[in-house]
């Protein structure tokens, strides 16, 4: 299995990386600029980054097209989140309580793929000023936290994810679990 990790200038993209060899597949990072041809992936992971997009519609190299022809499993994490919520047509802003650090995540559907075997509730590894406020019309909420609405979405039809938090890091429970799920997807 091949996975490539989109970066998006993300502190932990190389943890994304990471953790995936760790778990016996191909992994390469690549930068948002890699057309789509040149992917050669079962499965993206667009990464975070410190990019805001509040109020703007960057175009954040090719993952537009990524998100529109790629027909395998995308998982996009913080920035990659903001990116994906505002290309379907979902709004980002400037969160009303940025996240940083712990955060208590609440699971709100768990028939996605992308939650088998989490429990309903577990603590998550956040770091953001930003959040979806506005979630994409084909899109519906997985979890939630006290301060974030939009903590994980998934498209209602096809395999695309986002998710607010840093699964990747050591302080995210279960972020080994999401990725393994990810990857069962990505072998469908």
């Amino acid at each position: 299995m091949k996975i490539a990790v989109v970066d998006n200038g993300g502190q932990w993209t190389h943890r994304e990386y990471r953790v995936l060899r760790d778990l016996g597949v191909e992994a390469r990072v690549v930068p948002y600029t890699t057309p789509l041809a040149e992917l050669d992936a079962d499965g993206l992971v667009l990464s975070g980054g410190a990019l805001s997009m509040e109020g703007t519609h960057p175009t954040l190299g090719e993952e537009g097209t990524y998100l529109d022809s790629a027909q395998v499993p995308i998982l996009a994490i913080c920035v990659g989140h903001h990116f994906m919520a505002a290309h379907f047509g979902g709004e980002v802003r400037r969160a009303a309580s940025p996240e940083f650090g712990r955060v208590a995540l609440e699971v709100d559907h768990s028939d996605s793929g992308l939650m088998e075997g989490l429990p309903p509730r577990f603590n998550v590894w956040a770091s953001h000023n930003d959040e979806v406020a506005v979630l994409p019309p084909v899109f519906r909420v997985l979890a939630h936290s006290p301060s974030c609405q939009v903590e994980m979405m998934a498209h209602t039809s096809r395999p695309l994810f986002g998710v607010q938090f840093h699964p990747e890091v050591e302080h995210t429970e279960h972020g080994v679990r999401i990725f393994e799920n990810f990857l069962a997807l990505c072998r469908r």
